[in-house]
């Protein structure tokens, strides 16, 4: 569950360092860094985040860094094992490429997983619990939940997935929380509408899941059951073009970063 947008690999650059360094100028500079992932157009977007944040993280190896590499790395190795069970007649060089950087993201996860052990940063012991079932990991996670390290959109949304189990009030408490501190001017994790939407048909409030189900869409989820909502509303009497308009202003609020959590819609 981890936050993304598409990165040109022109345009992915570096930024808090002494000078913004490009895909291009890290393999250049450290050809190691690329020359072990695959050199095909496979898994371009996540690539290019790969290398750029390898070069951070040699730079910096702090738990933030890690744990960001760590969760591209993640995204990395499922897209390129994927690709790499494509077949080519002519091209078996594509596929051997692609075999090779999915064992670099094998490699580097365990690397990652093993360095960041024992640490307090809270996206990393959250790894721990739901990669390794290390349930000391989970016991420290939640002990952070009112401190600072928590106050972002990212780690709300990884305690709502906890609590989602049995405390769906205030799963919807923090995913309310999430969205109030998305950044201004970007796309929150869709995970987080869609966990919207499932609840509140679960609770049977149809309107408010009609309202999150057209977000979730707008935001570019394409499997969301939208036309048995819509159906079920109007056979309600319920207007359906108040509720396409609230839903457009919700989503402005959020990606301008002025969304409150509502009282009721």
């Amino acid at each position: 569950m981890k936050f993304r947008y598409t990165l040109l690999l022109t345009s992915l650059v570096l930024f808090g360092c002494e000078k913004q360094i490009s895909v291009r100028e890290v393999c250049e500079q450290n050809n190691n860094m690329c020359s072990d992932l695959n050199v095909d157009g496979h898994c371009n977007a996540i690539r290019s985040e790969v290398i750029v944040k390898r070069f951070i993280e040699k730079q910096d190896p702090s738990d933030d860094n890690k744990y960001k590499l760590l969760l591209d790395f993640e995204e990395y190795s499922k897209c390129i094992h994927l690709a790499s069970q494509i077949e080519h007649i002519k091209l078996k060089d594509k596929k051997s490429s692609r075999i090779k950087g999915y064992m670099t993201s094998l490699r580097e996860i365990k690397r990652l997983n093993t360095e960041t052990k024992n640490v307090t940063h809270p996206g990393l012991l959250y790894y721990h619990w739901t990669h390794n079932r290390d349930e000391q990991a989970l016991e420290q996670f939640l002990a952070l939940e009112t401190s600072d390290s928590m106050k972002n959109s990212e780690m709300q949304f990884l305690l709502a997935t906890y609590y989602i189990k049995f405390d769906l009030e205030k799963t919807l408490d923090l995913l309310y929380r999430a969205l109030e501190l998305n950044p201004e001017d970007s796309q929150p994790n869709v995970d987080i509408y869609k966990t919207l939407v499932n609840i509140f048909y679960k609770q049977k409030k149809y309107k408010h899941a009609y309202i999150w189900a057209l977000i979730a869409r707008e935001s570019g989820v394409n499997n969301i059951e939208i036309i048995p909502l819509a159906q079920m509303l109007k056979s309600q009497g319920k207007s359906l073009d108040n509720l396409e308009a609230l839903a457009n202003k919700t989503q402005e609020e959020v990606e301008s970063g002025k969304f409150f959590s509502p009282r009721d819609f």
